[in-house]
């Protein structure tokens, strides 16, 4: 079965624990991490302007990687300890991750290729 990058992290979402075992944001964020560099490894383009797609989502730029950046925009209004986040945050964290993410791949996928 072929699936697109959309796709692919649509099915990832339903059931992210099949994929990392105790879904914890840590082990999906390093499961998307792992994703990406193997994408990048064999010639696709990965998560290749996600952090751009995020920082111009958020509207301001700050120091964070791109899972800082899923933070400010999951919890905006909520202030959170570093990485040190309530069980609540983390699962509302992960839901805006997977929802982000749709969101860039679907606005990818509307791009003209070009050679």
């Amino acid at each position: 079965m072929d699936m697109s990058e959309r796709e692919y992290w649509a099915f990832v979402s339903e059931g992210p624990e099949a994929f990392v075992g105790q879904a914890t944001l840590a082990r999906v964020e390093s499961f998307l991490i792992g994703y990406d560099a193997h994408a990048r490894r064999h010639g696709g383009p990965g998560l290749d302007g996600w952090r751009d797609w995020l920082v111009a989502k958020r509207g301001r730029e700050c120091n964070h990687a791109w899972m800082g950046l899923v933070r400010h925009l999951a919890l905006p209004d909520e202030r959170w300890h570093h990485w040190q986040l309530s069980p609540e945050q983390e699962e509302r964290v992960i839901t805006t991750l997977f929802a982000l993410l749709d969101e860039f791949l679907s606005e990818r996928e509307e791009e003209p290729h070009t050679l």
